[in-house]
């Protein structure tokens, strides 16, 4: 780990680098502290100075790897972006399982717990909701209507274990190919939810007459019928109001078998983390993700997972992560999914590299390459025991990868679909969302926007970038507040109601 303890305004994270991070916004003049650097015009919070003359064409290293090139002559305290740095072809060296070495497992009587919801199958849960699932979008307003009647405020009030009722509608369902990725990553969605450890009972509502038929759903994914789980059409039922009403009668009978679960001590290998990262910034790098990457090794120390996701946005530094691959075929199954992306992007007319966003310039990333190994961080140091495709189910323990866009409401549902059921989000900018039924703990990047948006954020590691704490103290912050939160401490998203928009699963595919 880098040592920031130092009062210098910039910081060079690795001694190969040729630029350095403003840690606070810089005014020209001399920078006695890096062997007396002139800065040459105002430099941003968290964007890169030169820290060394590079001629054009030039790589521009940050990490120890290389992040871009440079599109003009810069001179050592030049402001380096998006003006005078541009991508360019890198060529990466994939040394397979070089790096996969056995993690430091805690003997049982000294790994943690955490008070959570025992299943009979599978995972304890860290929230105990009841899910209205529609199969296609045509079934969304009826599931809608069916959680409002239960919003009001009391009417749960004789159920205090179950935290709520949630309706997670979508946007497909029909006019799709049943042979297609985009059913498989639908069906996968939905079985996902309705057997996910936070959701204690569910209820999924069709039309009737759509593509992504229920009893097919049930079927693939061998989910069958009981008391607390429930599935209804609306043209069998006979129509919106029938179906509103058949629907508020099934969960008021659900309710207290639901209810009739209660908090038990469960071991953390029941916690499956979702690792992500939005609205990033210079400091992410600096401060939350190596945090909350240091925070997932202790999680898998502990027995737990850890599962990092956003494929475009390791893109670049994927040789990072097959250096720490268990076997080869994970290696491999990575680079594939990797390959899938470069195909889809063509067939799209798009490329992989138009990564960073509008926002994330703005915070000092300049090219996706440097994104990527930031986000890269997230996932800590632990060996890479398997790669899964969207939405599959997450069975290996340990640090784990998910294939899924970087659009973060796609990623986090791919996720949780797959298990997660607790989110760690990383954010320089100051992204909002919640991702219910799993709660979601906000890790700032920077102090000034933790104390700009403080109600929004759960932690801040900010410090890092002072001084005042170590990756290593934050991080154990990190995973405390993980413990705390499985065991029903509620989140920042979780007290402003976020969650009910953020189920968003991924389509893919021609929709005819």
């Amino acid at each position: 780990m880098t040592d920031y303890s130092t009062s210098s305004p910039l910081l060079r994270l690795h001694a190969r680098d040729n630029v350095a991070i403003a840690r606070v916004p810089l005014e020209p003049g001399n920078c006695d502290e890096l062997g007396g650097v002139f800065v040459h015009t105002r430099i941003p919070q968290g964007h890169k100075v030169a820290a060394a003359a590079l001629g054009k064409g030039e790589k521009i290293v940050k990490y120890g790897q290389v992040i871009g090139f440079a599109t003009a002559d810069i001179a050592v305290g030049d402001h380096v972006h998006t003006h005078n740095m541009a991508m360019g072809d890198v060529v990466l060296e994939h040394e397979f399982c070089v790096d996969a070495h056995e993690p430091y497992f805690l003997a049982p009587e000294e790994r943690a717990s955490f008070m959570g919801y025992a299943r009979p199958h599978g995972p304890a849960g860290t929230r105990n909701y009841i899910a209205i699932i529609s199969s296609v979008n045509c079934s969304a307003t009826v599931s809608k209507a069916i959680a409002a009647h239960f919003s009001v405020p009391g009417r749960l009030e004789a159920y205090p274990n179950v935290d709520g009722i949630i309706a997670l509608t979508h946007a497909g369902g029909c006019a799709i190919n049943t042979n297609a990725e985009g059913y498989r990553y639908l069906t996968r969605t939905l079985a996902g939810y309705a057997t996910h450890p936070n959701v204690g009972g569910v209820v999924m509502i069709g039309l009737g007459c759509e593509t992504n038929q229920i009893p097919a759903i049930l079927a693939a994914h061998g989910l069958t019928e009981g008391d607390t789980f429930r599935t209804m059409t609306i043209q069998t039922t006979g129509g919106t109001r029938k179906t509103i009403e058949q629907g508020i009668s099934v969960i008021d009978e659900m309710l207290p078998k639901v209810d009739a679960i209660q908090r038990t001590p469960q071991p953390v290998s029941m916690l499956k983390l979702a690792l992500e990262c939005g609205g990033s910034d210079g400091y992410s790098v600096i401060s939350a993700n190596p945090a909350l990457g240091y925070a997932a090794d202790l999680l898998v120390r502990h027995g737990g997972t850890a599962c990092l996701a956003e494929t475009p946005e390791i893109y670049g530094a994927e040789h990072l992560l097959t250096r720490r691959a268990a076997r080869p075929d994970v290696a491999k199954k990575l680079l594939q999914r990797i390959e899938w992306w470069r195909d889809y992007a063509e067939r799209g007319k798009a490329e992989l590299n138009n990564n960073p966003s509008h926002g994330n310039k703005a915070g000092g990333l300049t090219t996706i390459l440097e994104k990527s190994l930031g986000a890269v961080a997230k996932g800590g140091t632990s060996r890479l025991n398997a790669v899964y495709e969207y939405a599959e189910p997450i069975t290996e323990a340990g640090f784990v990868f998910m294939d899924t866009p970087g659009y973060d409401p796609i990623a986090v549902t791919g996720q949780v679909a797959g298990g997660c059921n607790i989110i760690c989000f990383t954010t320089g900018r100051g992204s909002v969302s919640g991702f219910k039924p799993a709660p979601s703990l906000k890790l700032a990047t920077n102090t000034p926007m933790y104390e700009r948006m403080e109600e929004d954020m759960d932690i801040n590691c900010g410090t890092i970038v002072t001084g005042d704490e170590t990756v290593e103290q934050v991080g154990e912050r990190i995973f405390r507040m993980i413990l705390d939160t499985a065991s029903g401490k509620q989140t920042s998203s979780e007290i402003f109601n976020y969650g009910d928009n953020e189920f968003v699963p991924w389509q893919v595919g021609a929709i005819m």
